[in-house]
């Protein structure tokens, strides 16, 4: 049996657990979350020397990031569906997941944490006026991409779409407008309403706001 070491609500290990439930596989769940500088288990660290969540495993494979784990996912149980069907859908479902990680991931991620991780929270600050500029591009690009398509590849949903929404589920958190975008609204909402998605609402914890933007930006460098 499959297990996955992750507490959903705390960690990116929700991705996986969409994915999982997407594909309708049964799993063992251990809901680990480590605070900053909290000693992890040596068992864990066997596991995965970098001490973070998700790690999967698969029979004698272990695998850890949270996007690879479901290209693997994907790949190995996704069949037609979810999973490539082409050497060339393969390419382009790792493309856009490498894409979300460099391009979006952590300026949404910071715009969240100011605008609803962060006690308190203080919207409009000069810190979500800096990561949301730089989201225009990205977020314009794949608006484009999406105007003549309902999901990334084409008609069905894959692991390419489970993958830019699992990350972009932050939107809804942070309560950006992205009305500017409304291909990438239409899609996002589309993926999130999916039974398996992301509860926005599962992310429920809260981070200390630090004192000053130069200590904001350095927590996620």
């Amino acid at each position: 049996m499959i297990t996955l070491y992750g507490d959903a609500s705390r960690t990116r290990a929700n991705r996986c657990t969409w994915m999982l439930n997407e594909l309708g596989i049964e799993y063992e769940n251990k809901p680990l979350a480590f605070r900053p500088g909290q000693e992890k288990p040596a068992d864990f660290l066997a596991l995965n020397p970098n001490g973070k969540c998700p790690t999967l495993v698969d029979g004698d494979l272990v695998l850890f990031e949270s996007l690879a784990i479901n290209l693997y996912l994907a790949r190995k149980y996704g069949g037609s569906g979810l999973g490539p069907r082409t050497p060339e859908e393969d390419a382009l479902m790792a493309q856009w997941s490498f894409w979300v990680a460099t391009e979006v991931e952590k300026p949404l991620l910071l715009t969240a944490a100011v605008r609803h991780l962060f006690d308190p929270r203080l919207p409009g600050t000069e810190e979500t006026d800096i990561t949301l500029g730089k989201l225009q591009r990205p977020w314009s690009v794949l608006d484009a991409h999406l105007q003549d398509r309902t999901f990334m590849l084409g008609d069905r949903f894959t692991v390419a779409d489970l993958n830019l929404a699992a990350v972009m589920h932050f939107i809804p958190i942070a309560d950006v407008d992205i009305s500017r975008w409304p291909s990438m609204q239409r899609w996002l909402e589309a993926c999130l309403s999916r039974p398996g998605a992301v509860d926005v609402r599962s992310v429920a914890f809260r981070v200390p706001r630090p004192q000053s933007s130069r200590d904001i930006f350095a927590m996620f460098v």
